[in-house]
């Protein structure tokens, strides 16, 4: 962990619990070095909740170097790649190369296959496959202030060779920013007129072979200060002091830099700032302060920091810092995350347009996934048959989300995910990552842990049976309405309902924080509300068996529950989401043939090349005619191929 020291948030978390249900390291690590666990967003519905935990770094790190050295089939070699060695299948020569990565198209079939690395020690080391994460160390530049040097983060050196090499490759390569706050000493601030934010109680881990975590019970306390005018107005006066705020390179949008607050938000006197320590006392009194990211001088880093309500006489440890790197168009990209250009090359994280430690990690599982699958495959002895292949669509989940922004929509600004982007998330939530992929994962191998795989069938036997006892309570409205103490009335229609209906109508609720101290971060009119699942008396009070299912599946039952009108309509939503996905395009296709499409429409599928009708038609500015137009374009061709 280079920067934040956390996992999660509002949509990330689904993407942690998304890649731990494939058996990914991360949500597993976080639990075991995790020093303070929240649900953000607890106030609203069960979709949009975001798992949070602050992580001790040192926990974190000693866990995931461990699990990694004692890996089976595992060797960590350290080293620096310089450059990408690949085998031509056309002759293309360097001009021609050129000329590709300077053109909005992307190549119908690769120009090349790799076969390994070579590092800058001369070492070569051969591959079949290879995964690029370069993070922010690709062509990495350090702005603090005026002052800028190569590196991609503060102490480590940036790769400049392996930039050139994939420009040398024909891949396009654009720019991106991002940015660290400073790190404060913890035993210099002054607490005591600071809001406090205790972690939840009881924790809700990431991973979901985790009942509980290790720190649960000296979860460290975060606090909340803000900005003040004056911080503003120096910021203001030094704008010009920093090289990092010219807007010919994006930075995040939704995680902005202080200076970019102070700019766009000109009318604002304060921003919230979150005190979080970055592990537990014994370990460190390092502080990282949430939401002040800025490239300002040191000296006047140091000096508006000591503007701020409890940091009068702060210690700042390390200056924050911008960083410049490069990227890779994303529509360069399959959606299994190999190269359209070069065989057997996949990227993920940074390297392709994306912020954070959840995105990295999710693409990371799914590149390495398919890249391993595909380097088994062509080891066997059926190398013509396609190789299996982890790929997720839109209504699978956010990482499909994710992957299908990335390749049909390239990026223009660091990509995050949040809850927002998914048009599913009714049914992509953090609670049902393992129902979703589990069983997906384990058909490709990915999942092999016996355990987690009986704990799964726990868990659908229990939901099972916990929807059974529902069904089987069954009354008259005036029964149900009796049952209620009268309190609400039933339409009397004469239809015989069960508990099960009466909690998707809303008549029944349960307690989303069964046994758990009201959180302080949310306002105390909004806690009735926030903790039921649903209106009405608790399900409990009518079926008193009910009291003995474990609070997770009486949880995960009432959500399916109150969602199910929602998930219905949504489950057809996605059976024809995924006919059109179905319905695949020609790799070689040349949209300049396809009469009706604009100049436009043309340049952006031959950007994209999507491998579906499905993604042709959610690449921005294409037309409902062009689509019909390629339709009938590629049915043409298909019958003349077949005539």
């Amino acid at each position: 962990m280079s920067c934040n020291p956390s996992f999660g948030g509002i949509g990330k978390g689904v993407l942690v619990r998304e890649v731990d249900a494939m058996d990914g390291l991360c949500g597993r690590m976080a639990d075991l070095g995790g020093v303070q666990f929240r649900i953000l967003n607890r106030s609203k519905g069960p979709a949009v909740h975001g798992p949070r935990a602050q992580v001790d770094r040192v926990i974190y790190k000693r866990n995931m170097l461990q699990t990694l050295q004692t890996y089976a089939g595992l060797d960590i070699k350290a080293g620096s790649v310089a450059d990408i060695l690949l085998d031509r299948s056309t002759e293309l020569d360097e001009q021609a190369l050129k000329r590709l990565a300077s053109q909005d198209s992307t190549l119908a079939t690769s120009s090349a296959t790799v076969v390994g690395v070579r590092l800058e020690s001369g070492e070569i080391i051969r591959a079949r496959k290879v995964v690029i994460t370069t993070g922010t160390f690709l062509g990495g530049e350090i702005h603090i202030g005026l002052k800028a040097f190569s590196s991609g983060r503060k102490g480590e050196a940036a790769s400049i060779g392996l930039s050139k090499s994939l420009k040398d490759a024909g891949f396009r390569l654009g720019r991106m920013k991002t940015g660290t706050p400073p790190r404060l000493d913890g035993l210099t601030i002054d607490y005591s007129r600071m809001p406090k934010q205790l972690g939840d109680m009881p924790v809700s881990p990431f991973s979901f072979i985790h009942d509980s975590v290790p720190h649960a019970n000296d979860q460290v306390v975060c606090y909340q200060t803000h900005t003040t005018p004056a911080v503003h107005d120096m910021i203001r006066a030094n704008f010009d002091q920093s090289i990092h705020i010219r807007e010919t390179i994006r930075g995040p949008r939704y995680c902005p830099s202080l200076e970019s607050k102070v700019k766009r938000f000109s009318e604002k006197e304060s921003h919230l700032i979150w005190l979080e320590p970055e592990g537990l006392p014994e370990h460190t009194s390092t502080v990282y302060p949430n939401g002040i990211s800025n490239t300002m001088p040191e000296d006047i880093q140091q000096k508006f920091l000591r503007m701020i309500p409890g940091l009068e006489n702060v210690v700042m440890t390390q200056p924050g810092y911008g960083v410049e790197y490069d990227h890779v168009d994303p529509r360069e990209l399959k959606r299994t995350l190999e190269t359209k250009r070069v065989t057997g090359l996949y990227m993920a994280g940074q390297i392709n347009g994306t912020t954070g430690y959840e995105e990295a990690a999710a693409q990371g599982l799914l590149a390495g996934a398919n890249a391993g699958l595909a380097a088994v495959h062509s080891k066997g002895e059926c190398e013509s048959q396609e190789a299996p292949q982890l790929t997720l669509d839109r209504s699978d989940g956010y990482l499909g989300v994710l992957i299908d922004d990335l390749i049909t929509r390239g990026v223009n600004e660091p990509y995050r995910v949040f809850t927002a982007r998914s048009e599913y998330r009714l049914s992509s939530r953090a609670n049902n990552a393992d129902l979703r992929l589990t069983r997906r994962a384990a058909a490709l191998g990915l999942v092999r842990d016996s355990a987690r795989l009986a704990r799964l069938d726990t868990v659908e036997a229990d939901m099972a049976h916990a929807q059974a006892m529902l069904e089987q309570v069954v009354h008259l409205p005036h029964i149900w309405e009796a049952q209620m103490g009268g309190s609400r009335r039933v339409v009397r229609d004469g239809v015989r309902k069960s508990a099960l209906d009466m909690i998707r109508k809303g008549f029944l609720s349960e307690d989303l924080w069964a046994g758990a101290r009201d959180p302080e971060n949310v306002p105390p009119e909004h806690i009735p509300k926030a903790r039921k699942l649903a209106g009405g008396p608790e399900i409990s009070a009518i079926v008193p068996a009910w009291a003995d299912v474990p609070l997770d599946i009486r949880q995960r039952v009432v959500t399916e529950a109150m969602y199910h009108g929602h998930l219905r309509q949504l489950s057809a939503e996605a059976n024809t989401f995924k006919r059109e996905e179905s319905m695949r395009l020609p790799a070689d296709i040349d949209y300049s043939k396809v009469r009706v499409l604009s100049h436009e429409e043309v340049d952006k599928l031959s950007i994209v090349r999507p491998d579906t009708f499905g993604a042709a038609k959610r690449i921005d500015g294409i037309t409902p005619g062009g689509i019909l137009a390629l339709l009938k374009y590629v049915r043409q061709n298909r019958a003349a191929q077949s005539a």
